[in-house]
């Protein structure tokens, strides 16, 4: 991830380093536990984050040792392998159709609008391509900066997309169904640990790491542990424990590295990108659920099902969402939504490339 313009100091850039991570910690502790209150999605990731373009636009200087944050990419990089089933690949065989209107026209629209940004230079180079992809919000903002975006700025796209769509698919299914009765699940963030199923995330996690950038992938700890992971996880070499408190800590790196690296310019071009960003998102979300009515009233599925398949935000969500929703087809909703983050895994690479053409003078 490429390092910011200097800035003028800010009013805390003279406190030592040991108090700025202090800071930092407390502070996004109580930002966090704030979200998680509300049920905000991805409360650590976004709560980190946030604290952190809070302190590193006023002078922090601290930044998170790149060994952290490769290691946190390396165990994003196995979760969402371990989210990847083999029974998932067999549901897009069967309902090949379905999952292709859904994902190429998802994937047509987010790429319009990001070309659009990019066009309009209401931000900058493919950085509109990369934060209107949907799905795997997480995973696009770790690859962006590989491919000449601004990782600061997508990952402003992305996370509040995330809470746009989260907030209103939750709104839906709360208004479809009543949810009232199920209870919410306690977090249990220290279980024991399986020696096969922790190791193997370790291992996982390191290899392909280390395999990724000695061959030089794009976002080579991200994509080298997934690669790694999605074909021993699909061949049933093994299976991956991803304890609470581990994943807490990657998302809270991941956050603090983006964050720590926003300072008041970049803010500012946030902020006067926010009405052009918002309108994005909505048409975004208005487009899915025009596709959701096509696939309820064309081929007969539950109309809850195909809002909450197309919904383009983050798969982990959206999960969430639809098990605490019943007499839904969880099996077709995740199928789309993963079918999604695959195509856009795939072939984002190559549309951002595409846009870059597409934008130059």
């Amino acid at each position: 991830m490429s390092s910011p313009a200097p800035s003028a100091p800010g009013p805390l850039a003279g406190l030592s380093r040991p108090v700025q991570w202090m800071l930092l910690a407390v502070a996004s502790l109580a930002v966090v536990a704030a979200f998680e209150a509300v049920s905000l999605p991805a409360a650590v990731l976004i709560g980190s984050m946030l604290t952190a373009i809070a302190f590193g636009t006023y002078g922090f200087g601290i930044r998170v040792p790149s060994l952290g944050f490769a290691a946190s990419q390396a165990v994003m990089g196995t979760l969402i392998a371990a989210s990847i089933r083999i029974e998932v690949i067999g549901y897009i065989v069967e309902d090949w159709l379905i999952v292709l209107i859904a994902v190429v026209s998802t994937v047509a629209a987010s790429s319009f609008l990001g070309w659009s940004i990019s066009r309009l230079k209401i931000l900058p180079g493919t950085t509109g391509v990369w934060g209107a992809a949907p799905g795997a919000s997480t995973a696009m903002v770790l690859m962006a900066a590989t491919f000449g975006a601004d990782a600061r700025l997508v990952a402003f796209m992305q996370y509040l997309r995330v809470v746009m769509v989260t907030v209103a698919a939750a709104l839906v299914a709360r208004l479809w169904v009543d949810t009232s009765g199920v209870p919410s699940a306690a977090i249990d963030w220290f279980p024991a640990l399986s020696p096969h199923g922790f190791g193997a995330t370790v291992a996982v996690a390191l290899a392909g790491g280390v395999v990724g950038h000695l061959v030089r992938l794009p976002s080579p700890f991200f994509l080298g542990s997934f690669i790694l992971g999605v074909a021993l996880n699909l061949g049933g070499y093994l299976s991956f424990q991803h304890p609470q408190w581990l994943l807490a800590a990657s998302y809270a790196l991941i956050g603090w590295t983006i964050g720590l690296r926003f300072d008041r310019t970049v803010l500012r071009q946030a902020a006067r990108a926010m009405p052009q960003i918002v309108l994005s998102i909505l048409i975004l979300m208005a487009f899915c659920g025009a596709i959701a009515w096509l696939l309820a009233h064309e081929l007969g599925i539950d109309p809850l099902t195909a809002y909450l398949a197309t919904s383009p935000g983050g798969m982990d969500s959206v999960a969430i969402i639809a098990a605490a929703s019943p007499n839904v087809d969880l099996s077709l909703i995740m199928t789309l939504q993963t079918a999604r983050f695959l195509f856009v895994l795939v072939c984002g690479p190559a549309l951002a490339r595409l846009v870059a053409r597409s934008i130059k003078p």
